[in-house]
């Protein structure tokens, strides 16, 4: 059959947006939140699901009241990272977006787990560790570095605790876009009972401002970021550009329209430059934001603001980078207010006629209504529209629907349509009743993979 259900219990089935599979496509990772729309972090264990057999092994179980998802897997060996909350949390130390860490499991390991992100809550602060939570965590195509997005325990709380007129000296808690070295551990002091070693070297990548400046291409917020290209993208002089992250940057727009864009950080083949730092200190201050280090080039791809719908738009989604590097595809309104598929290449120059560097991929009635990825030969991506899974050619647009179409829309909150490593498949998730009563209304995510042949 084209389409087969791979799970079947009665909890929640959540995938994330992208490295749902195994390296040699035989598992599908994901954790058990309960809510259709992941909202809730509530999950506890990481598990998966061998797709020949349904068979389910849990890689992870959370304790301590604490609790764990947004999987993803290494595309080179059995590693997976994840989120994990805090364990036994307080009423001042809950799950938050800047009290979380990434958390390293080797699947051939089940139960066993290591840190990897440090943190260091007092100053002075330890370079390579981090003063907050980080999320979505993915590997580079070689899995030396993972990426993330970040936010900062230490700034909220000076924000939070301001002057009784509002007035603060800090610079703002902003979320923003890192890397950590694998394998680089850092040890930090435990001069606060949250403070903790990590597995790796971590930094931020992203360079933020709090009031940016109307038209400029300074931006305010970095995130749902990219890797480009399975080795990097080809420069324009023709050298290559091995490691390099896509990202939605905030900008504000002319018109004082504050709107998403295409960016680009290039960071450096030699990885112990990443520890380098620039003109301010890597780990930050307790009045200043972590800041890039001195070798990586944060620059903008696309200016939309002159565009009938201006910016990116659409569900939630991750940047998604053509295999080659070539494409960085992004959903945003086309001139009938429809979400559609765009790209743009890595080399673009971002013109005031926003036409010139971007290229419309499908060209549907309905909106695009979910994330979506790249086959691994960059003919295809695949994402849900009117109901169904779909793949579209890239080169001419031609649209193939590979699911029967659902009368209600099962995708509320719709992150994962993912190929397989070998192209076979398309993973994605359905929201189920648990019963089969009229009466039962309590639906869960089930896992489910596509055929990728009729497109072929």
């Amino acid at each position: 059959m084209p389409e087969r259900q791979l799970t079947f219990a009665p909890h929640g089935h959540m995938l994330t947006n992208a490295a749902v599979w195994s390296a040699d496509s035989r598992w599908i990772v994901y954790d058990t939140r309960e809510s259709i729309d992941g909202s809730v972090f509530d999950g506890s264990r990481i598990e998966r699901v061998e797709v020949a057999t349904g068979r389910v092994e849990v890689l992870y179980e959370s304790t301590a009241a604490a609790s764990c998802g947004v999987v993803t897997a290494s595309p080179v060996d059995d590693r997976v990272v994840f989120i994990h909350g805090p364990e036994s949390p307080t009423d001042d130390w809950r799950y938050a977006a800047w009290h979380r860490r990434g958390v390293v499991a080797h699947s051939d390991r089940p139960g066993v787990a290591e840190t990897l992100d440090a943190r260091d809550l007092v100053p002075p602060f330890t370079a390579g560790a981090l003063r907050g939570g980080t999320h979505v965590h993915q590997f580079s195509p070689d899995a030396k570095l993972i990426s993330f997005t970040y936010e900062d325990a230490v700034l909220l709380a000076s924000t939070n605790h301001a002057g009784a007129d509002g007035a603060t000296s800090a610079e703002q808690n902003r979320r923003g876009v890192g890397v950590t070295i694998c394998n680089d551990p850092v040890t930090v002091s435990r001069r606060h009972p949250r403070n903790h070693d990590g597995s790796g070297f971590s930094v931020l990548l992203t360079q933020l401002h709090d009031q940016p400046t109307p038209g400029s291409d300074q931006i305010s917020r970095a995130c749902e970021e990219a890797w480009v290209g399975t080795a990097g993208y080809c420069r324009i002089d023709g050298s290559r550009q091995r490691y390099a992250l896509a990202f939605q940057g905030e900008v504000v727009a002319p018109s004082g329209e504050s709107i998403n864009e295409v960016f680009l950080i290039d960071l450096p083949e030699q990885l112990d430059l990443l520890r380098q730092p620039g003109a301010s200190p890597l780990a930050g201050t307790s009045t200043t934001r972590p800041s890039p280090p001195g070798s990586v080039a944060q620059r903008r791809l696309t200016n939309t603001a002159g565009r009938q719908f201006p910016g990116i738009s659409g569900p939630r989604h991750w940047l998604r980078s053509s295999p080659d590097g070539n494409q960085i595809a992004f959903l945003a309104r086309d001139d009938d207010g429809v979400v559609q598929i765009f790209t743009v290449c890595p080399t673009a120059q971002p013109a005031s006629d926003a036409t010139a560097t971007l290229q419309q991929i499908t060209k549907g009635e309905s909106d695009v209504a979910s994330s979506f990825s790249w086959s691994p030969c960059g003919r295809w991506i695949a994402y849900v529209a009117d109901g169904s899974v779909f793949r579209a050619e890239v080169a001419t647009g031609r649209a193939v629907r590979l699911t029967t179409r659902q009368p209600e829309t099962p995708w509320p909150r719709p992150e994962a349509c993912v190929h397989s490593p070998d192209g076979c498949w398309v993973a994605f998730m359905r929201a189920l009743p648990l019963g089969t009563s009229v009466e039962e209304q309590q639906r869960v995510n089930q896992i489910f993979i596509v055929s990728t042949a009729v497109a072929d």
